[in-house]
């Protein structure tokens, strides 16, 4: 699935960089993501990108220091972004819990909107850039970026980024971008690989709404694209993955 999805991604990067000369994409963190951006450095194709043109976004991230693993730019860094010349000026990292703002996750946050808005062109009026890409895991309960069911920030409909606290998932506090902000994207991209995440992907494609299984209510402005491995699929109903053939 990484692979696959890396091919596309860099497809996809060529093609907007063509069309417009820039592109953008938010990143995701976690095994499914973590895993992408592995293949991509892998992949011979990637000189195909103009890594000095793209602009690197983040959907959320751990509110840790600067310097902890557990931060998604830290894993980015270590998994691609060090091992290609793009221009550090468009790679728009959250702030740390030892940034600027220090311990408060609310001014974090609102340091990122207020960053995306810059970027934002005149056309677009949802507060973001409208990302080529948004790519997001999918968690086992259905979560994504930081976006847990029946969280108060899944139920969020004016900000498009959030301090999260308490998230059910270590560490409890986080930032992330809101599901208005992730559906001003022009696609959107759901990763999931493993048998862990199957009843988390059958529950979001059967639509049960967004403050119980987020990732149902992620979607982009032009395309939503699900990313799945068998083990991820295999327990899709049957209209909507039909068994392989024997």
């Amino acid at each position: 699935m990484a692979q696959a999805a890396a091919a596309r991604l860099i497809t996809r990067i060529v093609d907007a960089q063509s069309a417009r000369g820039t592109a953008s994409v938010v990143l995701t963190g976690g095994r499914n993501g973590n895993a992408l951006l592995a293949a991509i450095a892998a992949s011979p194709a990637r000189d195909a990108v103009d890594w000095a043109r793209l602009d690197l976004w983040w959907g959320d991230e751990r509110f840790v220091p600067a310097g902890d693993p557990d931060r998604n730019a830290v894993q980015a860094r270590a998994e691609l972004l060090d091992r290609v010349p793009l221009d550090p000026a468009r790679v728009h990292e959250m702030q740390a819990s030892d940034g600027v703002d220090g311990s408060d996750v609310e001014a974090a946050a609102a340091r990122y909107a207020e960053e995306l808005a810059k970027a934002a062109g005149p056309g677009e009026h949802a507060g973001v850039p409208a990302f080529d890409v948004l790519l997001l895991g999918v968690g086992p309960d259905t979560h994504v970026a930081s976006l847990f069911p029946e969280h108060p920030g899944v139920r969020e409909t004016e900000r498009t980024v959030i301090g999260v606290r308490g998230a059910p998932k270590p560490p409890p506090t986080r930032i992330s971008l809101t599901l208005p902000a992730i559906r001003a994207a022009r696609e959107v991209w759901l990763l999931a690989a493993g048998e862990d995440k199957a009843a988390a992907v059958s529950l979001a494609l059967r639509g049960p709404g967004e403050l119980q299984a987020p990732a149902s209510g992620a979607y982009g402005t032009a395309r939503t694209l699900w990313l799945l491995d068998r083990s991820a699929a295999s327990e899709l109903p049957p209209q909507l993955y039909p068994p392989a053939s024997a």
